[in-house]
């Protein structure tokens, strides 16, 4: 499903020269659940932007879903972000002017999918995260943990390879935090490949897997043995 080698990052500010990732290496398979952590500043944000297509790498090779995504063209990319990837952010990044169901319908719109198909599509995801009675809210009508789901029936709507979340439960009280998590294992145990940033060890927990980073390069990459299941 995903496969990066040697993959380096580095920032270059003026004088600064800041290596964010030193020649990492990482594979997830299809079907995962795994978290990546690690304190401020450890490459673990740079990894996710990297893994979502969002940021480029300066050398190494990153394979998605067998195709080699690591030379490709900016629109060429754009193509395969919005087809392979969902992505599910802290601020949910809803636009406030769209409805619940129109946010859903957004990454439809841009694949080039049918109106009626957008539409179906989107209640379906809708349904899945348990919003079906909120279609016509605008997100300042709705709670956190609402939104949150909302942004999570989005980054579903065109059936990605991979489901990536930001920390996802960062800005969200311990109730919704939790049901945040029962959607994500849902969506894995029906197949969905997830992968989350998180600083919070009791989210970890919901996970499969934890990746660890410290200084721009993995330290630890282990099975959860004490895992939480909802």
């Amino acid at each position: 499903m995903i496969e990066v080698n040697n993959v380096v990052k580095r920032y270059i500010t003026g004088e600064i020269d800041f290596t964010a990732l030193k020649s990492v290496s990482l594979k997830i398979d299809k079907g995962e659940f795994t978290s990546i952590m690690g304190p401020s500043g450890s490459g673990k944000s740079t990894m996710m932007n990297i893994l979502g297509l969002l940021d480029r790498m300066n050398s190494g090779t990153y394979i998605l879903n067998n195709q080699n995504v690591s030379n490709l063209t900016d629109n060429e990319l754009a193509h395969i972000r919005n087809k392979e990837i969902g992505f599910v952010f802290q601020a949910f990044n809803l636009l406030p002017r769209m409805t619940v169901l129109e946010n859903v319908e957004l990454p439809m719109a841009y694949a080039g999918v049918s109106k009626k198909e957008r539409r179906e599509r989107a209640l379906i995801a809708l349904d899945k995260v348990g919003l079906s009675d909120r279609v016509k809210h605008k997100p300042n009508e709705i709670s956190g943990g609402q939104k949150q789901r909302v942004a999570i029936a989005r980054a579903i709507v065109n059936t990605p390879a991979v489901v990536m979340a930001d920390e996802p439960t960062g800005n969200l009280d311990t109730k919704s935090s939790v049901e945040i998590m029962k959607i994500f294992q849902d969506l894995n145990n029906e197949g969905a490949t997830v992968i989350m940033v998180t600083h919070e060890p009791d989210i970890a927990k919901h996970t499969k897997r934890v990746v660890r980073f410290r200084d721009g390069e993995i330290v630890d990459d282990y099975e959860v043995k004490d895992r939480i299941i909802l």
